[in-house]
């Protein structure tokens, strides 16, 4: 699976971790890691909920070059 978003990028830019990205959105820090180490994708919804606790748009947050390879397999 490509990685497709930079959520971990966009953490380390940030000097921020997985732990306070869980708090911030009141998830599991399992869950929160599967989505910061592409091991899931997460949803729209959350994807969108990452943006605004990290305060980037969420096309900040998404590997667009990688989609779009994805999209043209």
């Amino acid at each position: 699976m490509a990685k497709l978003n930079r959520i971990r990028v966009v953490l380390a830019e940030r000097d921020l971790n997985n732990k306070w990205l869980s708090d911030k959105l009141g998830k599991d820090p399992a869950t929160v890691s599967k989505s910061v180490t592409n091991t899931t994708q997460p949803s729209l919804e959350a994807l969108v909920a990452i943006a605004n606790a990290l305060e980037v748009p969420v096309q900040e947050s998404v590997r667009q070059e990688e989609f779009n390879q994805e999209k043209e397999s």
